[in-house]
């Protein structure tokens, strides 16, 4: 056994897994996995750099990351920046904050790195699935882009776009400051069209129509997910390798982008960072099944952090 730290900061989110990894048995033992809303990617779409206040905020929860891995003990750390810190031009700044206080530099990875790190973390346990056919197409959706990972055993294909849930939100849904509420048909065919053409350079790379099984993965999909099964709190081993059908996808977008604040803000599962993006990031998800001809999308709550953790216990 080996104890691991992995920490996985997106655009919207940053999440810290401490476990004790088996590679002998391909056991991944979590002691600690949590999630904060930080908002990094907080116009970065607009201004190309990363704001002050997205930068202390994500700070802070570094610092509750390092108290949690000192006090259990990890061997190693290894913390992996996505989509936001790749593009901004300040994203020096970023990289020096999170050495002061956790004492390992952000590895600002590739597309297709976070790609082959979510394969892995999501279809380990998958892959001595009978009911479930492949290859397996592995999309993780995120704040400022989405991975596609096409594989049996192994990567075969993988492609990262920029789209993801903030993104949109941001760029097709924000004017003068303030978040259309609920959006207008207009806005909501541009998003689609944008979905469109991200999908369409996907396919330049993987093949998104040879699919069996489509698997997704973060807060888009699980909260979606949530919904479809009626949960009144989010439930970890209830959403993992639950599997929901278009139609109910179609569904719960479709009331989504119909609703206001107030009223995507009352669902149960309903993370308050997701309240204002997650139509546009359950749009994204029905638009990747309708492109694939998905009939359901298996849902998996392992992903680039379990992925992570798993490349630091080799």
């Amino acid at each position: 056994m080996k104890r691991v730290a992995a920490i996985d900061c997106g655009t919207n989110s940053i999440r810290l897994l401490v476990a004790d990894a088996d590679p002998a048995t391909g056991e991944l033992k979590d002691l600690d996995r949590r999630m904060q809303i930080v908002r990094l990617g907080q116009g970065v779409d607009r201004t190309g750099r990363l704001a002050p206040e997205a930068l202390e905020r994500t700070f802070a929860v570094c610092r509750e990351y390092a108290a949690v891995i000192k006090g259990l003990g990890a061997e190693q750390v290894r913390f992996v920046a996505t989509s936001a810190s790749r593009d901004a031009e300040n994203r020096e700044d970023f990289v020096r904050g999170v050495v002061d206080i956790l004492g390992v530099e952000p590895e600002v990875i590739t597309g297709d790195q976070e790609a082959e790190f979510s394969f892995n973390g999501a279809t380990k346990e998958l892959l001595a699935r009978a009911d479930l056919a492949r290859p397996f197409l592995v999309v993780d959706i995120g704040g400022g882009s989405t991975e596609f990972v096409l594989g049996d055993g192994s990567v075969r294909a993988a492609r990262s776009v920029d789209v993801g849930c903030v993104r949109m939100t941001e760029r097709h849904l924000v004017h003068e400051g303030e978040i259309s509420d609920p959006p207008t048909p207009g806005q909501i065919s541009a998003i689609r069209a944008d979905i469109a053409t991200a999908l369409d350079r996907a396919e330049e790379t993987v093949p998104l129509g040879e699919a069996a099984t489509l698997v997704g993965l973060a807060g888009s999909v699980t909260t979606v997910a949530a919904i479809a099964l009626g949960l009144d709190r989010y439930e970890s081993e209830a959403l993992h390798h639950s599997r929901i059908p278009l139609a109910k996808v179609r569904e719960i977008t479709d009331r989504l982008l119909a609703s206001t604040h107030a009223e995507r803000a009352a669902v149960p599962v309903m993370h308050p960072g997701r309240v204002d993006v997650i139509g546009a990031g359950a749009l994204v998800l029905l638009s990747i099944m309708e492109r694939t001809g998905a009939e359901e999308v298996v849902v998996s709550e392992h992903d680039i952090l379990d992925g992570i953790a798993w490349s630091l216990a080799g």
